[in-house]
């Protein structure tokens, strides 16, 4: 019975000191070579909404993809490098349909996960998915996951 108390005692303080921080994604933020051509790529092709920067400084936009998540664009110089698919912003919709229309009439390529050009992969829990890159390469997955 002193075991079964102890052990009672422990898992009691354990979830009483957890913490729960309740994150959410605010922003994401890539440096681009240039802002306006970068941008024009977020607003027209994948239709995002523009937000101003609260400083209108320049070389910096900002989109929204989402309630208040967003996306920042920032030219500046920086060391180059290698932009694997593994490393990329994920999109969600339920209108994948859509964006690959959107995109076959803006000649943007897109690729499945193993990188067959125009096609799309259905991972095992019935989510689609695509890949494409921006103006400096780097990889977007769009997919129909529900949240």
């Amino acid at each position: 019975m002193k075991k079964i108390s102890i052990l009672i005692a422990l898992i009691i303080s354990c979830t009483i000191s957890a913490q729960s921080f309740d994150f959410k994604i605010d922003h994401f933020a890539i440096v681009v070579d240039d802002v306006d051509k970068s941008a024009d790529f977020y607003g027209t092709i994948l239709n995002l909404v523009e937000t101003p920067h609260p400083d209108k400084k320049p070389g910096f936009r900002w989109f929204i993809i989402n309630g208040n998540s967003q996306i920042h664009l920032i030219q500046k110089e920086f060391t180059p490098f290698e932009k694997n698919k593994s490393m990329h912003l994920c999109l969600a919709t339920q209108d994948l349909d859509g964006v690959i229309a959107n995109l076959k009439k803006n000649n943007i390529k897109f690729w499945d996960w193993p990188g067959k050009e125009s096609a799309i992969t259905l991972r095992t829990d019935g989510v689609k998915q695509i890949y494409i890159q921006d103006p400096d390469d780097y990889w977007i997955e769009i997919n129909t996951a529900q949240h």
